[in-house]
């Protein structure tokens, strides 16, 4: 599942991002293969999100380069965005859903409102999607308040892959899930990018979720990439700060770094 250099699907060279005085991204550099599941690991605030809308373009950097699949972002037009965003699956935090909307409607929606599908296709697809996610076809027709937390983020996986994308963005997938639920998540993850064949990035500070859909970890702290590997290299990256994170000490550079003081 590893890709080479030459095959660099997501690609960020000095990424600059700053509000007003305070700077969230100084001076990112990162790579992500084509075909590999990169996890991007670190504390609240320290830049995870915004570094993956600004790959979306939500947000836009203050300076440096982002190419996905060789093309510069920035100066793409209109139409060449949004054939860039076509080729993206999103599974959300807060999984997103609408709640007006039936489940499969949900799901179907990339379909239909982007590349303008026959409702009752689009509505057989996302039945498919919710059956590989481990969800019976009747959930189809309800809406999101009618189903737990743990259904609903299958249905917002269901969704990321509908549109059978290139490229998937899993923004914290466990945030809100017990330890069970999460594995479930873990685990459908896996299958799904593996059976897409498609490159995936996920930004996570659940090392249990880092540890089992990884190809590869890096780790952002105060805006920079600290340290990037293999996921198998993790419990051995000689970084005093990649060591604490990943097994959730109150003792170490971080905490110190930040002053921080215990109630």
């Amino acid at each position: 599942m590893s890709a080479t250099e030459s095959q660099t699907m997501i690609e960020m060279q000095g990424v600059y991002k700053a509000f007003g005085e305070k700077v969230v991204l100084d001076g990112v550099d990162l790579n992500v293969g084509k075909g590999q599941s990169l996890v991007i690991i670190g504390g609240s605030g320290s830049g995870k999100s915004v570094m993956l809308k600004c790959i979306l373009g939500i947000l836009q950097a203050n300076s440096g380069l982002i190419k996905v699949d060789g093309k510069e972002t920035k100066k793409m037009n209109a139409r060449e965005q949004n054939k860039m965003m076509n080729r993206f699956g999103m599974l959300f935090q807060g999984g997103a859903l609408f709640d007006s909307l039936k489940i499969w409607e949900n799901v179907a929606f990339g379909l239909i409102h982007a590349k303008k599908m026959d409702r009752e296709e689009a509505r057989d697809i996302a039945v498919q999607k919710l059956k590989q996610v481990g969800l019976a076809p009747q959930v189809a027709d309800l809406h999101p308040a009618e189903l737990s937390g743990g259904m609903q983020k299958r249905v917002g996986l269901a969704r990321a892959i509908a549109t059978t994308p290139e490229i998937i963005f899993f923004d914290e997938p466990t945030t809100g899930l017990d330890p069970i639920m999460a594995d479930v998540i873990n685990d459908l993850i896996v299958d799904c990018v593996k059976d897409l064949g498609a490159t995936a990035l996920t930004i996570t500070h659940d090392m249990a979720c880092a540890r089992k859909i990884a190809d590869h970890v890096a780790m952002i702290y105060e805006g920079k990439i600290i340290w990037h590997g293999s996921v198998h290299a993790l419990d051995n990256s000689g970084n005093p700060y990649v060591d604490q994170f990943i097994h959730g000490r109150a003792d170490g550079p971080i905490t110190k770094h930040a002053d921080f003081k215990a109630a």
